[in-house]
């Protein structure tokens, strides 16, 4: 119970005893309005990216040495230098002249990404506590480096690139909606994580086979990511005290000369949202799930659709290795752009959707012209700023969200809207066939 105190009795009160007042005072004082973040979580979510994504990542690096390993696999005995022109490359010129693929790569990428949309479109909707997500992110984060090491077919070998999707896409829908317990700088982080995986994951296994170590343990040497990845959640992230913190008020409840005296009301659970009002925020996230869709739709049919296919014949680079370093160079810029949201915020992401959509008409042109006067020297700088504007969108779009969805909604939303950028990448992924299949059957200019 608080009692009002008379003007002579408050007197008699500051004569006889200061700590009263002194605990009046340090109630009086407002909480910040926003707490600040531990660098032992920002770590965290940042470690948690790299590993989430690895996965992912590795899959596609070593698709061409798991599709190669196969073919060998299931055809008649041939040697090594009947399946390679001069010069060390496959010949893989067609009868129009030009160096096609019999397959466009938007193949491997379907079957890494399509596992990914269906767990993202269900992930935010399951009655499940974040610790089982995250434990069967890790199975299948480790289930899918031991199939393909150990695969001895095709299928096998599929199986383990379903289950690399399968974590990939489950990971990332459940840190995210994790991240709406912590500063939205973890946003920041998280991104910048998963930029640091495009660069590391191609870099190690680039690196490790070049020194000479086979594709297959290569691939098992990196069943220490999922191990990395229960060991930061569980072990060096400091979630909050209560999942509830995000509900807590304050109210002033007397004010006199001295002292503002305020209490905390009781703490109220989590309003309840049911399927149907998961829906309707579902459909409310368009504008921010439609420009970043729109972003890698365009991205990745840069990527998956038209390197393999801007081939500069030169004495320095065989185009296998225009093609790892033009996916290096992306990754990299992928990195800068998506751990830049705290030194530049970009609330336009349909302008960003814009000028990816210009980048791919660039690249179209050049695929099918090759008028750039520099050839492989000017493409490295246009694929790096194509990384920019992807990275860009990915961070931008998911720190709009923290910042400006409902707290109430939050957690969903941040888990549902990455499946925004899956869906366009699964979608880019089918109109590469077409398009490879299209520009191949034309006469070099």
């Amino acid at each position: 119970m608080f009692v009002l105190l008379s003007s002579d009795d408050e007197g008699d009160a500051k004569g006889e005893d200061q700590t009263p007042d002194l605990q009046l005072e340090n109630l009086s004082r407002p909480n910040p309005p926003e707490r600040s973040e531990s660098v032992r979580n920002l770590t965290g979510f940042w470690l948690l990216g790299l590993f989430n994504n690895f996965a992912y990542v590795i899959m596609l690096s070593a698709a061409h040495d798991i599709l190669h390993k196969d073919f060998n696999n299931q055809t008649v005995s041939q040697p090594e230098s009947d399946l390679h022109n001069n010069t060390g490359e496959p010949d893989l010129q067609n009868n129009t002249g030009r160096h096609c693929n019999p397959t466009s790569t938007g193949a491997i990428l379907l079957a890494d990404i399509i596992p990914a949309i269906f767990i993202k479109s269900i992930a935010a909707f399951l009655p499940i506590s974040v610790h089982i997500k995250v434990a069967i992110t890790a199975v299948l984060s480790a289930s899918s480096f031991l199939f393909v090491s150990f695969s001895t077919n095709t299928a096998m070998a599929f199986i383990g690139v379903i289950f690399a999707s399968l974590s990939s896409g489950l990971g990332e829908a459940t840190f995210l909606s994790f991240s709406h317990l912590f500063h939205p700088n973890t946003i920041s982080s998280w991104s910048s994580g998963t930029g640091g995986s495009g660069v590391l994951g191609a870099g190690s296994y680039a690196a490790l086979t070049s020194l000479g170590v086979s594709p297959r343990t290569t691939v098992l040497v990196m069943v220490i990511i999922p191990v990395g990845m229960a060991a930061t959640f569980w072990l060096i992230l400091q979630p909050p005290e209560s999942s509830n913190e995000a509900y807590s008020d304050t109210v002033p409840l007397l004010a006199s000369d001295t002292a503002d005296i305020i209490i905390n009301r009781p703490t109220p659970h989590p309003p309840v949202i049911t399927f149907t009002d998961k829906m309707a925020i579902f459909l409310g996230l368009y504008k921010y799930m439609v420009p970043l869709g729109l972003v890698y739709f365009f991205e990745y049919l840069i990527n998956q659709g038209l390197y393999e296919l801007l081939y500069y014949p030169n004495p320095w680079l065989t185009q296998r290795q225009q093609y790892r370093w033009l996916q290096l160079d992306y990754q990299l810029g992928v990195l800068v752009s998506r751990s830049s949201v705290n030194l530049i915020k970009i609330p336009n992401i349909s302008l960003l959707a814009l000028l990816q959509a210009a980048m791919l008409g660039l690249f179209l042109v050049q695929a099918i012209t090759w008028f750039l006067p520099a050839g492989i020297i000017l493409l490295f700088p246009l694929v790096f700023a194509e990384g920019l504007l992807g990275g860009a969108a990915y961070v931008n779009t998911f720190y709009r969200i923290s910042k400006e969805v409902r707290k109430e909604e939050k957690e969903f939303s941040l888990g549902i809207a990455c499946l925004a950028d899956s869906t366009a990448i699964g979608f880019a992924g089918a109109a590469a066939l077409p398009l490879h299949d299209y520009i191949c059957a034309m006469a070099p200019p």
